[in-house]
Parts: structure tokens; C-alpha cells; sequence
């Protein structure tokens, strides 16, 4: 394999053996510490962050959430969320406005700039994406699902605080 082990960003594994004999979970964790500058890289190319083009991704899907909402599903702090909310409002993709009601709730909004970029960077994307992250060979495929969507489940399980 031609990746070469120190690259990974978790230290000099290469103790450990090749890369093709790791145990899953470890091989699992060194693709996913891989995907995040993937995706870095891929949407800088369309002038957006990850973490923009991910609250842009969801706002698109569910309009309207509340920050601390929109800050738990995306696994990120509430100031970091600020800090993307900012950025995207100046570039007005985003907007925040009062609820009704309750006038102390800010609801954030897509703006018909912010859904043109999630069209636009996700169309010209959609290539690459499936390229990177597709399995490679679809007889596979079926084992990958079940593998991951088990991880999933058990890792979902461990964060609401209960033993996988």
C-alpha cells in the first residue's frame, strides 16, 4: 500500500505492521481522520469552508432550526457556530431572524444565495465525492453498509451515554 503511515496525523504507527493486517477499527480510523482534509480540499475549490457548506447542507434540508440545534447535529460548538454563521451571513447565504413568539430565539434561514451554493458545489462535486468515498467494488458494497451502519448505531449508542 502507498500510504505511508506517519502521514495520518496520529503518530509513527508503523509498529504496528503493515497497513493491510490493521485491525478494521484502526484502518476505519485512519479513513476517517483522511476524509476531513478531503472534503477541505475539495470545497475550497468553490471558495466555502466544510463547516459552511455542511450548515448550508442541513439549513438547505430543514430551514429554519434553532443555533444550538444546528451547532448539536453538526457536532460543533455553539461559538464555532457563530463564527461560520458570521462568515456566511456577510457572503448572504445565511440570514438569523427572531422568532415570532419568542423573541430571545434567533432561527437561522438559507437564503437563495446560500441553496445556489449547496446546488451548485454539490452538482460539480458529485464526481469526486463518489470517486473518493464510492466502494470500490459494488459486490462489496452490501458488507461496507452493514459494517457501517452497525459502527454507526453502536458509536450513536456510546454518545446518548449508554454502553454500545
Amino acid at each position: 500500500m502507498g500510504v505511508d503511515v506517519k502521514d495520518l496525523g496520529m503518530g509513527d504507527l508503523s509498529a504496528l505492521g503493515p497497513m493491510e493486517e490493521w485491525p478494521i477499527g484502526r484502518l476505519f480510523m485512519a479513513a476517517t481522520r483522511m476524509s476531513g482534509p478531503v472534503w477541505g480540499r475539495l470545497l475550497e475549490r468553490h471558495g466555502i469552508s466544510p463547516a459552511g457548506f455542511f450548515l448550508l447542507r442541513l439549513l438547505h434540508g430543514e430551514d429554519g432550526l434553532r443555533a444550538g440545534e444546528v451547532a448539536k447535529r453538526l457536532m460543533t460548538t455553539p461559538a464555532t457556530l457563530t463564527s461560520v454563521v458570521d462568515t456566511l451571513e456577510r457572503h448572504g447565504q445565511v440570514e438569523r431572524r427572531r422568532e415570532g413568539a419568542d423573541r430571545r430565539a434567533v432561527l437561522l434561514h438559507i437564503t437563495d444565495a446560500g441553496r445556489k451554493v449547496v446546488q451548485e458545489t454539490g452538482h460539480a462535486m458529485a464526481g469526486e465525492v463518489w470517486g473518493l468515498f464510492g466502494v470500490a467494488d459494488e459486490a462489496d458494497e452490501p458488507a461496507v453498509r452493514r459494517f457501517l451502519l452497525a459502527m454507526i448505531e453502536r458509536v450513536d449508542t456510546y454518545l446518548k451515554g449508554n454502553r454500545p
